[in-house]
C-alpha cells in the first residue's frame, strides 16, 4: 500500500525514543506525578539490577482531585484493594530490578480491566544500590452500564446493556445482568467471573441467557458457558490448564441490513433465512510453556461437541424448500469427539505506544513474530460422528519504526474427511496488512487492507458488508459473498482535552466489495468523531458519516455509523484462531 511504503521511508526521520522510555502524556502524567508526591520518592533513571528494597502502591479512586466530577461519585465505587494489584507483581523485595519484569506486571494489570490507566515506576530506594517498585493505578468506575450497539441512521441494529459491577467489592469479581436487543430478540442474562478463586490464580467465569422472540413475546431458547481454568499469568508460569462447556439453543435470523435476508428459491417465491440452532460443546486442554523470551506454548486438548442446524419446524415451507436450504444455505450438522495438539511460538517483546487506537492510554503491543499451528483429528469413536483431520494455521509479525506499527498478518485452515467420501473442505484463508504512522500534526494515518478467502465451506459463512462494519456510508449490509476485500485508511487527529473529555477527528476512504467470484470494488469517503472519558472507558466511541462515491447512496441518516471501538477492530477470527 502506498501509505505502508510512505511511512516506512519517513519513519526514521521521526523517530524518537520508545514510548516506554518517554514520559506518559497527559492525562498518565498526572497520575504518575501524584503517586510519587504520595510517597515521596523521585524517579530512579537506572534502575536494572539494583535490590528491589520495597513495593509500593498508590491506588487512585475513579474520581480524583484533577478530574472534573464530584468527588461524592466515589461513595458509589469500592476502590480496588491494595492485595489485588499486590499479587499481580512479579518482582518481590530482595530479589534484583528487571525492567522487563516490571512491564510484565504493568500489562498483567492493565489486563484486568478494572483500571483506566497503570504506571510501574521505579523510584529511588532508601540506600544506595537499591530501588523502590511503585505500582500507579486508577480505577475505572465499576458500578456502570456497558453498552454496545451499532446504529445506522435511525436503524438500531444491535444494542447490548450490560449492569455491571466490575469489581465487586474491590476484589476484582465481575457481577453482570446483560440484556442484548437485536431486531428479532431480546436477551436476559446474567454473568459471574472470579479470577482469583480463593485468592489462588485459578479463573471461573459463567454467563448464562435467556432469548425471547420480540414478535412473539415466547421464549425462544437459552445459551451459555461455564470456563474453569488455571491461565499462564506470567511468561515464566510453566503449566495451565482449560476446561469448558458451552451451549446454545436458539432461532437464528439473517438479516440484510433492516429485513431477514430472503434467499432466491429457485423454484418459487423466495425462503426467509431462518433456522434452528442446536450446539453444545465442551473440552479440556493442558498447555506447558517453555522459555521466557522466545516463547514456545504447546497445548493438547480433548473435546467433543453436537451441531444441529434445520429449518424452524412452524416455518411454512414445504419439503423440497427445507431441503433446498439445508444443502445450499444452513451450517452443516455434526458431531464429533477429537483430539488436538497446538503449538504457539512467539517473541516475548512488547512496546507501549499511544493514540492508536485509545486516546491517552497506554496500549501494549507485542513486538516481532507470534505464530500458532494447531492440528485436530476426530475418528468415528461412534456411527453418527464424523470423522475427519483438519490443520490452521496463523501468523503474525508486528515491526515498530521509531514511532511507526507495521503489522502483517495472515492465517488459513483446511478439513480432510476421512473414510467414505473422503474430499478437502474448508479451505478458509485470510491476510492483512496494518499500518500505523508516526505521528504527523499531532495525529496518526491508520491504514489496513483485508482479504478473507472461503472454498468448500461446510458451514455457508458468508460475509456481509456494508455500514459499521468496514464500508462507511454504504447501506448496512448492502454487499454480500464468500470472500471479501476491504481497504480502510484514516487520519486521527490529536485529542482536544476538555476537562478529562478526549476528543478528535478523523477523515477516511473505504474501499470494499462482498463477492464471490470477482470483487466490485465500491469506494466511500468521510468524516468522524471519536471521544473518551478515561475514568469510565478505555476505547473511543465514533460516530461516522460517509458518502459512497461510485454505487447507489442510501438515505442520508444511513448514512451514519455510530458504535464502540476502531474500524480496524473488524476482521475475520482465522487471522487470531485458525480453527474454532
Amino acid at each position: 500500500m502506498p501509505l505502508a511504503l510512505l511511512t516506512l521511508m519517513i519513519a526514521p526521520l521521526m523517530a524518537t525514543a520508545p514510548e516506554e522510555d518517554v514520559p506518559a502524556s497527559g492525562y498518565e502524567e498526572t497520575l504518575v506525578a501524584w503517586g510519587l508526591a504520595q510517597h515521596g520518592r523521585e524517579v530512579e533513571l537506572s534502575p536494572e539490577g539494583q535490590r528491589v528494597e520495597a513495593v509500593l502502591v498508590s491506588a487512585e479512586d475513579v474520581v480524583a482531585e484533577s478530574d472534573p466530577y464530584p468527588n461524592f461519585l466515589n461513595i458509589f465505587h469500592v476502590r480496588t484493594r491494595e492485595a489485588i494489584i499486590r499479587r499481580e507483581v512479579l518482582l518481590e523485595p530482595g530479589a534484583p530490578y528487571s525492567a522487563a519484569l516490571a512491564q510484565e506486571t504493568a500489562r498483567n494489570l492493565r489486563n484486568l480491566g478494572i483500571f483506566s490507566a497503570v504506571r510501574v515506576v521505579a523510584v529511588k530506594g532508601s540506600a544506595p544500590g537499591s530501588v523502590a517498585l511503585l505500582i500507579i493505578t486508577k480505577d475505572l468506575w465499576s458500578l456502570r452500564l456497558n453498552q454496545d450497539w451499532e446504529l445506522v441512521g435511525s436503524y438500531l441494529r444491535r444494542l447490548q446493556l450490560q449492569g455491571t459491577e466490575t469489581n465487586f467489592l474491590g476484589l476484582n469479581q465481575r457481577l453482570a445482568l446483560d440484556f442484548l436487543l437485536r431486531p428479532d430478540t431480546m436477551s436476559f442474562g446474567q454473568t459471574y467471573i472470579n479470577r482469583r478463586v480463593g485468592g489462588s490464580r485459578w479463573y471461573l467465569g459463567e454467563t448464562t441467557s435467556l432469548i425471547i422472540g420480540r414478535e412473539s413475546g415466547k421464549p425462544e431458547g437459552t445459551r451459555g458457558s461455564v470456563v474453569f481454568q488455571r491461565p499462564l499469568y506470567s511468561l515464566s508460569t510453566p503449566w495451565s490448564v482449560n476446561t469448558s462447556v458451552s451451549w446454545d439453543t436458539s432461532t437464528t435470523r439473517v438479516y440484510r441490513g433492516t429485513e431477514v435476508w430472503q434467499l432466491p428459491y429457485p423454484d418459487g417465491a423466495p425462503v426467509p433465512f431462518i433456522y434452528e440452532t442446536r450446539v453444545v460443546s465442551g473440552g479440556a486442554s493442558y498447555t506447558r510453556s517453555y522459555g521466557e523470551f522466545s516463547k514456545k506454548n504447546v497445548t493438547g486438548s480433548v473435546a467433543a461437541y453436537h451441531r444441529g442446524y434445520d429449518a424452524p419446524a412452524a416455518a411454512p415451507l414445504n419439503s423440497a424448500q427445507r431441503e433446498w436450504l439445508r444443502a445450499n444455505h444452513l451450517p452443516l450438522s455434526e458431531e464429533a469427539v477429537y483430539t488436538s495438539l497446538s503449538l504457539s511460538a512467539y517473541q516475548a517483546r512488547y512496546e507501549v505506544m499511544r493514540d492508536v487506537d485509545s486516546y491517552a492510554l497506554s496500549e501494549d503491543y507485542q513486538i516481532g513474530h507470534s505464530v500458532l499451528v494447531t492440528a485436530r483429528y476426530a475418528p468415528p469413536v461412534f456411527s453418527s460422528a464424523a470423522h475427519y483431520a483438519e490443520l490452521g494455521v496463523a501468523g503474525r509479525y508486528r515491526w515498530l519504526w521509531g514511532d511507526a506499527l507495521t503489522t502483517v498478518s495472515a492465517g488459513g485452515a483446511i478439513r480432510r474427511a476421512l473414510g467414505e467420501g473422503a474430499a478437502w473442505t474448508n479451505r478458509h484463508w485470510a491476510t492483512e496488512v496494518h499500518q500505523v504512522s508516526p505521528k504527523i500534526f499531532g495525529g496518526r494515518f491508520v491504514a489496513r487492507g483485508l482479504l478473507d478467502v472461503n472454498i468448500d465451506d461446510l458451514f455457508d459463512r458468508v460475509t456481509l458488508l456494508g455500514g459499521a462494519n468496514g464500508l462507511r456510508g454504504a447501506a448496512q449490509d448492502a454487499y454480500s459473498g464468500k470472500r471479501m476485500l476491504l481497504f480502510n485508511v484514516e487520519y486521527r487527529t490529536a485529542p482536544f482535552v476538555f476537562h478529562t473529555l478526549h476528543l478528535g477527528g478523523v477523515i477516511f476512504y473505504d474501499a470494499g466489495s462482498a463477492f464471490d467470484r470477482r470483487p466490485n470494488m465500491v469506494h466511500s469517503v468521510g468524516v468522524g468523531i471519536r471521544f473518551l472519558f478515561p475514568q469510565f472507558n478505555v476505547y473511543p466511541f465514533r460516530l461516522d458519516f460517509g458518502y459512497v462515491l461510485n454505487d447507489t447512496l442510501p438515505p442520508v441518516g444511513q448514512r451514519f455509523t455510530f458504535s464502540g471501538g476502531q474500524i480496524t477492530e473488524y476482521r475475520p477470527s482465522v487471522l487470531d484462531s485458525p480453527l474454532r
